[in-house]
């Protein structure tokens, strides 16, 4: 067989064998980010406190601007505090992560002392939304929540707030951040509901989905215990959880 003939031959059955790989690869990922999606937040936070002994949720005044539940690998992003006159280009790796961002992840952005301003507002929501971003958590406030609301794109924040970041700080991409007190590496699962944030390291993920996933039985299991005895000592004593 010629040297050419062999390229063209050869190529595309590489190309055939990753493609393979990248099959086989994506049910084991879908079935872990649809089980994490699946579960409370509360019985996640509960099985990495019983398997680690850490708190890796983050606080009450993390909050959805309206009722959500997502699930997904984080692409962060830091803001540093910095007064410039540089305009959008100081923060043209925050750009770029959000043109990057992959389907079915979730954007996590640190803004330093960020509660007066609006680090995440209409545009970079829509980006988001299009891009199939499932969500997004933001240490800092937000603006155009409007329309954030008609676009139904889930977002965490600690507040809202109409000032723009442009000017005040600089942006640096898919790097390990600290959000609203618990650290977030790029890839790590971010699993949101009702109930607030919790952080899942991604070496751990498998783990942890199969402990929450036996808690979150255990306590569905308990409703119509209580509902039919009527005691929450009973209850106690026969599932062993509160």
């Amino acid at each position: 067989m010629t040297k050419k003939k062999w390229f063209i031959w050869t190529i595309p059955a590489l190309a055939a064998l990753l493609f393979v790989g990248w099959m086989f690869a994506q049910p084991q990922q879908d079935a872990l980010i649809e089980g994490f999606r699946n579960t409370e937040v509360a019985s996640i936070a509960d099985a990495i406190e019983q398997l680690y002994g850490t708190q890796n949720y983050m606080g009450g005044d993390m909050r959805p601007l309206f009722p959500t539940r997502f699930a997904g690998p984080a692409v962060t992003v830091l803001l540093k505090r910095e007064e410039h006159k540089e305009g959008s280009a100081a923060t043209q790796a925050m750009i770029n992560a959000i043109d990057t961002a992959p389907a079915g992840s979730v954007f996590v952005l640190v803004a330093e002392d960020g509660l007066r301003y609006g680090a995440l507002g209409g545009l970079m929501g829509t980006t988001l939304k299009y891009r199939g971003v499932v969500g997004a958590v933001v240490d800092a406030s937000i603006r155009d929540t409007p329309q954030l609301r008609r676009l139904q794109f889930p977002v965490f924040s600690r507040g809202v707030a109409p000032g723009t970041t442009i000017g005040h700080y600089r942006a640096v991409a898919n790097v390990p951040v600290t959000c609203d007190g618990v650290t977030v590496n790029p890839g790590d699962i971010i699993v949101a509901d009702e109930d607030g944030v919790v952080v899942v390291p991604r070496k751990n993920a498998a783990e942890v989905l199969k402990k929450a996933q036996e808690l979150d039985f255990t306590e569905h299991s308990t409703y119509p215990f209580i509902e039919q005895f009527k005691s929450l000592s009973k209850a106690v004593e026969k599932f062993g959880r509160l």
